[in-house]
C-alpha cells in the first residue's frame, strides 16, 4: 500500500468480511498527495440499487418524484480527494457504464441533468467477491474490471496472520478496559491464549474485536480464562432447524466420494467399559467418520453430525489428541 498510495491510479482491495478493507482505505488515502482532500465512503449494499447512481453522481430538481432540489453526488463531494466504493460489485452494471466514463475521462452529468461535470477524484475499490468471475458471468464491466485493477491489494484472512492475534487481542481488551473505567490492563490465560489461537475466526478481525472485548467487560479480574466464541450458545436458545438429510448427502457428493472409515466401530468391545469411556469411543468414531466422509471439511463433518459449526469444534478439541489421524488433515 505504501508503494500504490502515491500513485494517482485507482486501486481494488479485496479481502474476507472483517479484514480491515475500510482502514486499508484509510491507509492509501492518508499516505498519498490527496490526503489534505475528503476521502468519501460510499457502502453499496446499503443502498437500492435504483439509489446507487444518484448518490454517486447526485441529481438535478425534478428528475424523480421527490427530487424537490438539487443535489451533489459522492464522485462531486471527493473532488480532489479519494472515493471508497465498498462492496463494489454490487453496482448495477448500467451504473458501471457512468463510473467507467469518469474513470476514463473526468466527467458525469448528474441524474436528470445535461451539463457536464469535470472531477478529479481517485476510486478505491473494496469487495469480498471475485470481480474476475462476475466479469466472465457478465455481471461487472470488464472494461471497467480493467481501469479499476491497476493495482490489486489481497488482504488475507487473520487465520493466516496468527502473529497478529495476540497483538490485536490486546490492543481491543487494552480499550475495552480503558472505556470500562479499569485501572489494570487485561491479561490472557495460557488456556485463553490457546483458545484464541486455535480458532479459525472466520470473520476475521471485526469477530475479534467482538470475542475480546465481550470477554474482558464479563472478566471480573484483569486475568482473563474464558473466552466464549459464540454469544448464541446457551441452554435457553432455540434450536436450530435440523438440515434435510438430501442437502446433506449433495453437499457431501459435492465433495467427493466418501473414503471407507479404517476406524470401525466394534459394540461388544463397549460392554466391558464404564459409561463415560464407552461414549468417549462412540464420539471419536463418528468424529472420525464425518471428517473422512467430507473430506476433512469442519463445517460440512458438523452438517452431518447435526452440529453448529461451534459445537462441532468444542468436541474436537474435546479430542484433539485422540485424533491424531486426523490432525494432520486440512483445517476446512
Amino acid at each position: 500500500m505504501r508503494l500504490a498510495a502515491p500513485v494517482n491510479r485507482p486501486v481494488l482491495l479485496v479481502g474476507e468480511r472483517g479484514t480491515g478493507k475500510e482502514m486499508a482505505a484509510q491507509r492509501l488515502h492518508y499516505l498519498s498527495p490527496r490526503w489534505r482532500q475528503p476521502l468519501v465512503t460510499l457502502n453499496c449494499s446499503a443502498l437500492a440499487p435504483s439509489l446507487i447512481e444518484s448518490e454517486l453522481f447526485g441529481h438535478e430538481a425534478g428528475a424523480f418524484t421527490g427530487a424537490t432540489q438539487r443535489r451533489i453526488g459522492r464522485f462531486e463531494a471527493a473532488n480532489g480527494g479519494s472515493l471508497l466504493l465498498d462492496e463494489i460489485s454490487l453496482i448495477p452494471v448500467e451504473t458501471q457504464e457512468k463510473i467507467l466514463r469518469v474513470v476514463e475521462y473526468g466527467s458525469f452529468e448528474r441524474v436528470g441533468g445535461t451539463r457536464p461535470i469535470q472531477v478529479d477524484v481517485r476510486i478505491i475499490g473494496a469487495t469480498n467477491t471475485n470481480l474476475a468471475e462476475l466479469a466472465d458471468r457478465g455481471r461487472f464491466k470488464r472494461d471497467l474490471l480493467d481501469r479499476l485493477s491497476f493495482e490489486v491489494v489481497f488482504l488475507p484472512p487473520l487465520r493466516e496472520r496468527k502473529e497478529d492475534i495476540l497483538l490485536l487481542a490486546d490492543h481491543f481488551a487494552s480499550r475495552m478496559a480503558l472505556e470500562l473505567g479499569r485501572k489494570e490492563i487485561p491479561q490472557f490465560s495460557e488456556s485463553a491464549t490457546a483458545s484464541l489461537l486455535g480458532y479459525a475466526w472466520p470473520g476475521n478481525v471485526r469477530e475479534l474485536k467482538n470475542v475480546t472485548e465481550r470477554a474482558v467487560y464479563r472478566s471480573q479480574t484483569p486475568l482473563i480464562d474464558s473466552i466464549e466464541f459464540d454469544p448464541f450458545c446457551s441452554p435457553y436458545a432455540p434450536a436450530a432447524e435440523p438440515q434435510p438429510p438430501t442437502e446433506v448427502r449433495s453437499t457431501a457428493e459435492a465433495q467427493g466420494p466418501a473414503t471407507p472409515s479404517a476406524h470401525a466401530l466394534d459394540l461388544v468391545s463397549l460392554e466391558d467399559l464404564s459409561l463415560p469411556d464407552a461414549l468417549g469411543k462412540v464420539e471419536v468414531h463418528f468424529l472420525r467418520r464425518a471428517l473422512e466422509q467430507s473430506r476433512y471439511n469442519q463445517r460440512v463433518a458438523a452438517r452431518m453430525l447435526g452440529l453448529t459449526y461451534h459445537q462441532f469444534r468444542r468436541l474436537y478439541r474435546k479430542y484433539a489428541k485422540t485424533l491424531d489421524s486426523v490432525e494432520d488433515k486440512p483445517n476446512r
